[in-house]
């Protein structure tokens, strides 16, 4: 029976090799990155009356985000754009993502898709969606026996 030397810092140099050989695939242009799409963060909680979202969208003017409820359906979408003046090929690094983003919500029965606040503060987005007053806890008296 022969004995082989466990290494496992030769495993990961292995796979670390295999992934960089995928992004090579890519090309070494720096387009690439660019063109990532963004995806902004978004938390979502609720309470007894309303539901909120809130998306952070850093760098985007209130004008360039689109929010629209349809068929119990929220979407918000936009746009990060480079900015023109600055001209590309004086970067060293871009690592910020710039492009269009779409998120999709789809929203419970029991909010009121007609009763939507959005604000715009710092660069989040808070969407604050009413729920239905049928959808609102309500306390049941119980009567005695008699």
């Amino acid at each position: 029976m022969t004995l082989t030397r466990f290494y496992p810092t030769r495993e990961f140099a292995a796979l670390q090799n295999r992934v960089n050989s995928l992004f090579q695939d890519f090309g070494s242009n720096s387009d690439t990155v660019t063109a990532a799409s963004f995806v902004p963060a978004v938390d979502v909680y609720e309470d007894t009356g309303k539901v909120v979202l809130k998306l952070e969208l850093p760098g985007i003017k209130e004008e360039d985000v689109d929010v629209r409820v349809e068929n119990q359906t929220l979407t918000v979408r936009g746009e990060r754009k480079l900015e023109a003046e600055e001209k590309q090929e004086n970067f060293h690094r871009i690592e910020r993502s710039y492009g269009s983003f779409f998120r999709s919500f789809s929203l419970p029965n029991t909010v009121d898709t007609e009763n939507v606040a959005a604000s715009y503060n710092a660069g989040v987005l808070k969407l604050e969606l009413k729920k239905k007053a049928s959808a609102q806890p309500r306390q049941i008296k119980i009567n005695q026996a008699a």
